[in-house]
């Protein structure tokens, strides 16, 4: 009989250190329990050694699956940005009637007229033509058949002369180019940067950021002051207040943008005063008439900043996507024809608002633009500065809205810009 076996008087003291391995339970059990006795030492020093290569290995395949997935992504990242997002279909019926210009012919009348020195068509436009600056009555003058004549002064004559080329080289650009965006740096920009000795070294290169602050009342209802400021540049409209403001709407202005019919008031002012920011600060206007080329004329002389026209390519471009939308919105609100759309917005009076096309210039011009101070509320008025509660009629502003809100949330889906132009981010404050 074996010894490894125990006895009744206690264990056999030859056997106890053989049993001693079976106290291990993670070990395998030994065929030859003395072989295992003293193989044990070796087992222990290669088990840690083993563990760590599997912990390499373990990661190494991790580090390699996380690399592919990496790398499969930016393939995919990259594809989705060469493959461009596909292109929206437009409504052909609609954008016809979009570039319908009904005013065209008139306008192309009028200017003739105003070329030839008639001004009998003008009605309350016939301004400058009846100046007492510009014409004084002589008794001794008179025609062949007796009747007195107004003599005009020699000044009248240098200011018509230059009228008349400033009208005929502004005229024909009336035309549609949607290219004209990518040239608002050149026309624009780099004219006042030269004014103002700032000019950088690319004449391509924009402003970081504008802010164009419109006039509603809805700006009372915030403290966007700081903010504004805080841009490279501000534009403001058609000389609004600002003064008891500040908080509201901030205190800065680099860029005034008016309406002709701004300076057509300044113009009759001594010194041709149009400046509520500073004689320093640039006047970008567009023309409502072409009469208001002569009121131009005269303050051009004195204004030590610059005093530019917008370029009529941008007039024409601006009233094709504000009648789009205005369009679009009719049809969508009422089921009707787009026929009918005339008689409903006074077709031949209608336009866009100076703060649509202000918002068209700085897009233009800057490579991030922020909008302040554009829609309404029924507790609001319609300027902040006045007490003006109605809209004028000439402006569908819920269209123009529409188009604000495109530039933010879809820019691909505004018809009319041209392919070649990036539309910049947009960012609308309320």
């Amino acid at each position: 009989m074996t010894k490894s076996t125990v006895t009744q008087n206690g264990p056999n003291p030859q056997s106890f250190k053989i049993c001693r391995l079976y106290f291990w339970p993670h070990l395998a059990t030994p065929t030859n329990p003395l072989n295992d006795f003293f193989i044990l030492p070796m087992k222990l020093s290669v088990r840690p050694l083993f563990s760590l290569l599997l912990l390499i290995v373990f990661a190494a395949t991790l580090s390699c699956r996380t690399a592919v997935r990496h790398s499969l992504s930016l393939i995919e990242f990259e594809k989705r940005m060469l493959v461009p997002p596909p292109k929206p279909v437009f409504n052909a019926t609609l954008l016809k009637y979009a570039a319908d210009d009904v005013g065209g012919a008139q306008a192309k009348k009028e200017v003739e007229q105003l070329l030839d020195g008639n001004f009998a068509s003008l009605g309350r436009y016939r301004s400058f033509a009846t100046w007492r600056r510009f014409n004084h009555h002589d008794a001794r003058a008179r025609t062949s058949a007796g009747y007195p004549v107004m003599l005009r002064s020699p000044q009248f004559y240098r200011y018509w002369s230059e009228f008349r080329r400033l009208l005929s080289e502004w005229s024909r650009n009336r035309r549609f180019q949607p290219d004209i965006m990518l040239d608002l740096v050149r026309l624009v920009k780099n004219p006042i940067d030269g004014k103002n000795g700032t000019e950088g070294s690319s004449e391509e290169k924009r402003y970081s950021s504008c802010a164009v602050v419109g006039n509603s009342g809805i700006l009372l209802k915030s403290n966007h002051g700081a903010l504004i400021d805080s841009h490279e540049v501000v534009i403001r409209l058609n000389n609004a207040r600002i003064e008891a403001f500040v908080g509201k709407v901030g205190s800065k202005t680099n860029i005034s943008f008016v309406n002709s019919n701004i300076l057509h008031l300044c113009a009759r002012r001594n010194g041709c005063f149009c400046h509520p920011y500073g004689q320093n600060v640039p006047i970008i206007m567009y023309i409502c008439q072409p009469a208001h080329f002569f009121d131009y004329a005269i303050c051009n002389v004195s204004h030590k900043a610059p005093l530019l026209v917008t370029d009529l390519r941008l007039d024409v471009l601006s009233a094709r996507i504000v009648k789009y939308y205005s369009l679009k919105r009719f049809g969508e609100e009422t089921g009707k024809s787009f026929d009918e759309w005339g008689a409903a917005h006074d077709a031949a009076m209608f336009h866009y608002s100076s703060g649509m096309q202000a918002i068209m210039l700085a897009l233009g011009i800057c490579d991030k633009v922020s909008i302040f101070g554009f829609g309404k509320s029924e507790s609001a008025k319609h300027h902040y500065h006045t007490n003006q509660k109605a809209e004028l009629r000439l402006h569908d502003y819920e269209a123009e809205y529409a188009f604000y809100h495109d530039l933010v949330e879809r820019p691909q889906v505004i018809p009319f810009f041209s392919e070649k132009f990036k539309i910049p981010p947009v960012v609308i404050y309320q």
